[in-house]
């Protein structure tokens, strides 16, 4: 199997693990989460739950993109506007990286709890807004990229 198609694969594998996490959580878990009959704590145990998944595809999704444009000598298509799509990958991973990995061990977490215990209801309704923009933000950039590489 040639490298690059291994790259790939690996690739999309890993981008179908991370958003498509990101869409159940956002899509089923939240609600649920969100609903008065729910056990307190939902959220934060399927949070706990999937955060190794979501940082190891995150990590894979990184590596094997920089290995593809590498290895495709692609860097001239972050100067080209008609890959917008390249930066957007880029700037969602980026962004990820830094929640998954940075705000939220050291911040984030704290600050829930803290929320939560102040203002559940607000809080909840604010996670569910802001997985909303991340969803969409990366669905528009998988859309994107599925085209730009392919169409």
């Amino acid at each position: 199997m040639d490298d690059l198609v291994f790259a790939r694969a690996i690739h999309v594998v890993a981008i179908v693990a991370w958003i498509g996490g990101l869409a159940l959580e956002t899509m089923v878990i939240l609600p649920i989460a969100a609903s008065p009959e729910t056990p307190p704590g939902l959220f934060e145990r399927t949070e706990r739950l999937f955060a190794p998944i979501a940082r190891i595809a995150v990590l894979l999704a990184g590596a094997s993109g920089f290995y593809m444009v590498h290895a495709l000598d692609a860097w001239g298509r972050y100067s080209d506007a008609g890959f917008w799509w390249m930066h957007a990958m880029t700037a969602i991973w980026v962004l990820f990286t830094l929640v998954l990995f940075v705000l939220e061990p050291w911040f984030l977490h704290a600050w829930f709890q803290r929320r939560m215990s102040e203002a559940p209801v607000a809080t909840m309704t604010l996670i569910q807004r802001l997985h909303w923009v991340l969803l969409s933000v990366s669905t528009i950039t998988v859309f994107g990229a599925v085209v730009g590489s392919h169409g």
